[in-house]
């Protein structure tokens, strides 16, 4: 088994998490008077960190960042953070990594207390002893900082560690910590995105992941 500790983003690659996203990026939006028809656009919010999607892609940044950053977590604290069903064939493949004996985490970029409500609604909470997630005084975590820190929790070899994700934050995060990486082709990135950050693996479907791994 060459791979003992398998890493989890969370918003589109376990979880379907456009819905709730999108209704809190609009609702913060319209507090700066911005209102953005297009879904597409919305969509980048999966994946980064808030502030870095409010600054970069809305010009909203300094104290107005922080206050937009509050405006779609309390939005999303509500209720929005329900509507993100788990992708259909994840519990079969976390049921198989259990019962394998696989250490599962989930490494995300959606901060801390955020990750851990999304976690227990929809029923994952366990299979993942840790959740690692910025905490509210990180406002621009890498994803390579946070995957280093789930190896520093875990003490994990770097050999041993696959991380899995949607998106080239993602991959490339994995690149920057030195782990091999499976990109979501099911999620929210494209197959060229996902090559070009440099994923050692693609799956196509969740069950994917599970071939890939047993290889």
């Amino acid at each position: 088994m060459r791979y003992t500790h398998i890493f989890f983003d969370l918003d589109g690659t376990l979880t379907q998490s456009e819905f709730g996203i999108i209704r809190s990026a609009r609702h913060a939006l319209s507090k700066f008077g911005i209102e953005e028809p297009d879904r597409d656009k919305l969509l980048r919010f999966i994946g980064p960190p808030l502030y870095y999607s409010f600054d970069k892609y809305y010009g909203i940044s300094g104290s107005k960042c922080d206050e937009a950053v509050r405006y779609f977590q309390e939005y999303y604290d509500t209720d929005a953070y329900k509507e993100a069903p788990v992708f259909d064939g994840i519990t079969d493949v976390l049921d198989a990594l259990s019962a394998e004996g696989r250490t599962l985490l989930v490494v995300t970029s959606k901060p801390q207390n955020m990750a851990d409500k999304v976690i227990e609604h929809t029923g994952l909470l366990k299979y993942f002893p840790l959740i690692v997630g910025p905490g509210a005084e990180m406002t621009d975590p890498s994803k390579a900082a946070l995957i280093r820190k789930a190896i520093g929790l875990t003490g994990a070899d770097l050999s041993s560690v696959v991380m899995i994700g949607d998106r080239h934050y993602d991959i490339e995060g994995a690149v920057e910590a030195g782990v091999d990486s499976i990109g979501a082709l099911y999620g929210y990135g494209s197959r060229t995105e996902l090559k070009q950050a440099g994923a050692t693996y693609i799956a196509d479907t969740p069950a994917d992941i599970l071939r890939i791994l047993s290889e």
